[in-house]
């Protein structure tokens, strides 16, 4: 029975042997799983780092060797390849979190997570036509960005949560200012226009002239800022921290940032041609969710954990942008987050 042993023993350890050789890297028996994240544009910068730190603890801790697959878009855009096209993830994080209960439940998932806020500023730099005088007075911002010679841009309000907060921003200014800033600004170079209730985006946005610039999300105007071939754009002030641009902050009452004032920006509403939904100006919150056909569901929920938890609110700090602490759910939430997050309705 002894000399019986000594073989099996060898095998064992050949088998041991060959499974490290082939494995290459002491990564014998690791799982690899993509993980397949359909996100908001602004937040590429906190999401890459998540990732790489989450791919080192997978590895560790879960022993899965993950590889991320990105797309970024404006937030609609982001909803509609789930549920307008078809296409599977296993993350959908978007900057505004009522589209997933107005577009995603119950169809397509059944739990939202709330995380992270921001607001809208204006982005430029030196070589920005007027850059000195907006810095020492910014609030001559409309006037600045009326003058003839000035370039602004925002993001496509019809795939982009950034850009039809960037118009409800300048509806919002005219009752602050006592001024027609939505007139002077938007009405009179893009098609966009108030109807007497509310802001209309139509389906196909069109520009009038050439002082207008507008793209598909709102990270695609940094580049153009940065050029100089743009002058100003209204972007999420974690976008323009993390891009070293210089920015000027607008007052409370029309920079969705402050929850206080939840009910003066309620007074605009944009009414969406892609969607065909009318969304109501609020307070920028950031929502999360795991689609109910999740490729990958389990190592998605362990990404959503990493999110969640310390070390998502690290990052997120880290990239000059304030997280919701603890993170507020809603609906049928997964028991593996319930411990990260206030459970609510």
């Amino acid at each position: 029975m002894k000399k019986a042993g000594f073989p099996l023993i060898a095998v064992l350890i050949l088998s041991v042997v060959a499974a490290g050789c082939m494995g290459g890297s002491g990564d014998s028996g690791m799982k690899e799983e993509t993980l397949v994240i359909f996100h908001a544009g602004s937040l590429s910068v906190p999401f890459q780092q998540l990732e790489e730190e989450f791919a080192k603890y997978a590895e560790e801790n879960l022993g899965v060797k993950v590889t991320f697959q990105d797309e970024a878009s404006g937030s609609v855009a982001a909803v509609r390849k789930v549920t307008d096209l078809g296409k599977k993830a296993d993350i959908v994080a978007v900057a505004d979190y009522t589209l997933i209960p107005q577009l995603m439940v119950p169809n397509y998932t059944d739990f939202y997570v709330i995380f992270a806020t921001n607001e809208i500023v204006i982005a430029f730099t030196e070589h920005s036509k007027y850059a000195d005088e907006m810095k020492a007075h910014p609030e001559r911002w409309y006037e600045i960005l009326a003058r003839p010679g000035v370039t602004f841009g925002f993001s496509d309000p019809n795939q982009d949560p950034c850009g039809y907060r960037s118009v409800m921003v300048m509806k919002l200014a005219d009752y602050y200012y006592n001024e027609p800033v939505f007139e002077t600004l938007v009405e009179k170079n893009t098609n966009i226009y108030f109807n007497g209730t509310h802001v209309v985006a139509p389906k196909e946005i069109q520009i009038k002239n050439d002082k207008v610039v507008i793209r598909p999300k709102e990270t695609d105007l940094t580049a153009l800022v940065e050029s100089g071939s743009l002058d100003y754009f209204f972007i999420y002030k974690s976008v323009a921290e993390q891009h070293n641009l210089s920015y000027i902050t607008l007052p409370d009452e029309i920079n969705l940032r402050d929850f206080k004032m939840a009910d003066y920006y309620s007074k605009v509403s944009i009414h969406i041609g892609s969607t065909e939904k009318t969304i109501t100006a609020k307070p920028i919150v950031y929502g999360v969710t795991v689609p109910k056909d999740a490729p990958n569901r389990e190592l998605a929920l362990e990404f959503l954990k990493y999110l969640l938890g310390e070390n998502g609110k690290r990052v997120f700090q880290e990239n000059h942008q304030d997280f919701i602490w603890p993170p507020v759910a809603f609906g049928s939430v997964p028991d593996e987050i319930k411990s990260l997050v206030k459970v609510e309705g």
